[in-house]
């Protein structure tokens, strides 16, 4: 699966390591930037990945910045991104299972390696269940459906 990654400048070193942990699991990440640390606006790189996901270019997308919160406020404005802040394994399974969340969010400044990886694989390998989460994740998209 090809997956567009972005990230801000506090994002950028854990967002090295999930293109590189995407790559070991056999999908193919796209960079959307920033390429440096350098100090750079977190919306102009979320916004590239949400696009991609919203008009259904590709099904998954991951963002990272300092603490992802910043990156998954500005995804969760198009209307067909589910964007998920994830700190732990746990969040990742049921972000996925109950929420069917598209773009993974991430605190860079807070993951280690295991912690990304986990995190990672975890969002990655996890399948939405569907039935009554479905009617659910339903009446989240209809908020935006007749904006």
């Amino acid at each position: 699966m090809i997956i567009p990654v972005a990230s801000d400048h506090a994002g950028y070193e854990a967002k090295e390591k999930v293109k590189k942990i995407l790559e070991e699991l056999d999908h193919m990440p796209v960079d959307f930037g920033t390429h440096s640390d350098e100090s750079v606006d977190y919306p102009d790189y979320a916004i590239q990945v949400a696009e991609k996901v919203d008009d259904g270019e590709h099904a998954l997308g991951i963002l990272v910045c300092g603490s992802g919160q910043g990156m998954c406020m500005t995804a969760n404005k198009f209307k067909n991104v589910r964007a998920a802040l994830v700190y732990d394994e746990n969040s990742a399974r049921m972000t996925r299972q109950h929420n069917n969340a598209n773009v993974l969010c991430l605190p860079g400044r807070r993951l280690d390696d295991k912690e990304l990886k986990k995190i990672v694989t975890t969002w990655i390998d996890t399948e939405f269940d569907g039935g009554r989460h479905e009617r659910r994740v339903n009446k989240i998209h209809d908020l935006t459906e007749n904006k």
